[in-house]
């Protein structure tokens, strides 16, 4: 059975450390306290016990032993004073040595009770020491006339020596009694003081091996959290800092697990974001037209392009080209802002060129208030002679000096239907040939891939006939007329 229980405690123990170690921090804690109070609680009630085993035995050394001693010492003085007392009193023929005899008498018998208030084995001596002391009374009286003769004498002498025999009796056992409990209390104090000694012992050890487990295992997740955050702080977010464990470093390391990917995706956001506009540049549009794409949900993606760009560029300097980017940028997302969703994507493709994914439903809002939008503000970029003019001179690829009128934007649309999945490659070869149409019409306009069936429709007096390749049909629809 000894071996069967040996055996089924150590899982026990080590299922107890197992799940201990799965606890919360506030439980190990509570645990290496817990552990600690309770051996102070054993130690205390070990000790207190030993005391109050003591105290009794003190007490009772004090309040029966010492004071049977201290009275049967006098108890022998007194029998000897009466002695002394009646036989001065034929001597000297003094009544008054006959009243200290018997006050002598009455002390003797107060004596005695308080032996029998004593209790126990000393109450069935205080019998036989009241009777022995009455017939030594007896004695004495028979000859309180007349000296005694030598043989009264002798009896006197004989119950007196029967009577100190007895008093020194109860005194020897008194005070043997008494040796036998200080012997018991030094035995309880060494007994104490080596049990307090050893539960101190083994306090010290459970609360040094409880306190090194616990911080150990405290200090070890600690370590590896700093160890992560010391990996993605230099940029390796891929490290996994999970300890394992299932406590609130254990919560909080998984936290930095999730807030590595999430800082990951922003690092790959923010590097893949176009410096100038702080849009999101070619890897995050191609993910977002894929993501779309494959979703089958229906889009409409709107390719946004500047028009005589360059011929500014030239004229005016890329400093001034960069601000009208930035500004055509604050355009975009504020008329997304207003007419489309949280839902909708806006992009840097790079250069001039911008892109907006949005729903056929809101498409032409948004389109509409961009070319609106774009017109009033563009042309306060220019000076007043070229506002005036309405071009500037330049020279085109070929070298030949021209005129380009002001800025305008054209945006090809491509939509899709509900359930179909697009090619992201089709779509952008789409998205050229509409561009292309566009650039070729005056103005700021819209063109949009009706293929699709989807979408909003440009009013009817708007749209135009694109000739594309045999099988297409574009419509277009001059949207800077449309409604803010």
């Amino acid at each position: 059975m000894g071996h069967e229980t040996g055996q089924s405690g150590g899982p026990l123990f080590k299922n107890f450390i197992h799940s201990l170690f799965r606890s919360s921090i506030v439980r190990k804690i509570f645990f290496g306290y817990f552990s600690l109070a309770a051996l102070i609680v054993i130690i205390s009630v070990s000790a207190l016990s030993s005391l109050e085993r003591l105290n009794k035995i003190n007490e009772s050394i004090i309040r029966r032993d010492d004071q049977a001693v201290e009275i049967t010492e006098k108890m022998v003085d007194n029998l000897l004073a009466q002695e002394l007392y009646f036989r001065r009193y034929f001597i000297l023929n003094s009544p008054d040595m006959l009243v200290l005899f018997r006050e002598r008498s009455r002390e003797f018998d107060r004596m005695v009770d308080r032996v029998r208030m004593l209790s126990g084995e000393y109450a069935a001596f205080a019998g036989r020491l009241a009777s022995m002391h009455t017939e030594y009374n007896n004695l004495f009286a028979e000859t309180s006339s007349m000296p005694p003769s030598e043989e009264h004498n002798a009896r006197i002498k004989q119950k007196q020596d029967e009577l100190i025999s007895l008093i020194r009796e109860v005194s020897s056992g008194a005070k043997d009694t008494r040796h036998n409990k200080m012997i018991m209390t030094e035995r309880i104090g060494n007994r104490a003081f080596r049990v307090t000694g050893i539960l101190c012992g083994a306090g010290i050890i459970l609360s040094i091996s409880a306190s090194l487990l616990i911080t150990r295992n405290i200090s070890r997740s600690i370590r590896r959290l700093k160890h992560a955050t010391e990996e993605i702080s230099e940029g390796r977010f891929e490290y996994k800092s999970d300890t394992g464990k299932q406590d609130e470093l254990g919560d909080l390391s998984r936290a930095f697990t999730e807030m590595a990917k999430r800082l990951k995706l922003l690092e790959e956001m923010y590097l893949d974001t176009n410096p100038l506009t702080r849009l999101p540049g070619g890897s995050a549009i191609e993910r977002e037209i894929k993501k779309r794409t494959v979703s089958g949900a229906p889009s409409a993606f709107c390719f946004i392009d500047l028009d005589n760009f360059k011929a500014f560029n030239d004229h005016y300097s890329y400093a001034l080209g960069s601000e009208v980017i930035k500004a055509t940028a604050r355009i975009i997302e504020g008329a997304a802002t207003g007419a489309g969703t949280h839902e909708d994507f806006i992009g840097h493709i790079g250069g001039d060129d911008f892109v907006v994914i949005t729903s056929p439903e809101r498409y032409s809002l948004i389109c509409g208030a961009v070319i609106e939008r774009f017109d009033k503000t563009v042309i306060e970029f220019y000076v007043q002679e070229d506002r005036i003019n309405g071009f500037i001179t330049g020279r085109n690829r070929q070298g030949q000096e021209m005129q380009f009128p002001v800025m305008t934007v054209s945006i090809a649309v491509v939509t899709s239907r509900e359930g179909v999945i697009m090619d992201p490659i089709r779509i952008g070869e789409i998205a050229a040939e509409l561009k292309e149409y566009a650039k070729s019409m005056p103005g700021s306009v819209c063109v949009v891939d009706r293929r699709q069936e989807t979408g909003q429709m440009p009013p009817a007096g708007n749209i135009v006939q694109f000739p594309g390749k045999p099988g297409q049909s574009y419509e277009t629809g001059i949207v800077r007329n449309y409604p803010a």
